[in-house]
């Protein structure tokens, strides 16, 4: 990056026009700071963003996908997965301290963080409080390409040992189409009734896939 102006650089552009002028590399470039032979950071870090789908995907990789990527030391890895993971805990903090329909959108981009990324289905619960606070996030049963074999007993048991007065549940399609199929609505309804014997509320059921979060409550499916 030395051979850039130095109004082009990352770190200089944004000490003068702030973080929100830089773009998303160059973001990412400033935490890498240096790339490989034949490979500048900018270059590196684009590379990076377009392997995992931006940073989104990069927030959902797990530590072990960045190992052996050329330009990655433990050092960089170490840097940037503290990175992540401060900011996984910012969504959780957010959820945890206000009541999560409060902001919908920040529940949606929370579930895209999660889940949005993953290569198999993911059958997950948001457990809340009764001011609907969220007290714990659960990746209950994985599966799949196709499906989660999902059982409402678990789930059941789980809220009532967290003492959760409401529950949102969430899984992903991998396939990348974020429509409800016949039978995530049976299985809502199922988990629905199974949940209401013991007084707990389903709230909504978020479908995610990478590039869209869609709410069973939005559409009239609960």
């Amino acid at each position: 990056m030395k051979d850039l102006p130095a109004e082009l650089r990352p770190r200089e552009k944004l000490l003068a026009r702030g973080p929100a002028a830089l773009a998303d590399a160059e973001l990412l470039a400033l935490l890498l700071r240096t790339g490989v032979v034949g490979q500048g950071v900018l270059q590196l870090a684009q590379a990076l963003l377009d392997k995992f789908g931006g940073f989104a995907g990069l927030l959902a990789t797990e530590g072990a996908a960045l190992t052996g990527i050329k330009g990655l030391g433990p050092a960089k890895r170490a840097e940037l997965q503290a990175v992540l993971e401060i900011a996984r805990r910012t969504f959780v903090a957010r959820m945890s301290a206000a009541p999560v329909f409060d902001t919908p959108q920040t529940v949606k981009d929370y579930l895209q963080l999660q889940l949005g990324s993953k290569q198999h289905e993911v059958f997950a619960v948001l457990f809340v409080d009764s001011q609907h606070r969220l007290i714990a996030f659960e990746e209950m049963f994985r599966g799949t390409l196709a499906q989660a074999s999902v059982y409402p007993r678990e789930v059941v048991k789980r809220a009532l040992t967290l003492n959760a007065a409401a529950v949102v549940l969430a899984h992903n399609h991998p396939s990348g189409v974020a429509e409800p199929s016949r039978a995530d609505e049976v299985l809502t309804q199922t988990l629905k009734s199974a949940l209401a014997l013991v007084d707990v509320r389903v709230l909504d059921h978020f479908v995610v896939s990478p590039g869209a979060v869609v709410s069973f409550a939005e559409r009239g499916l609960l």
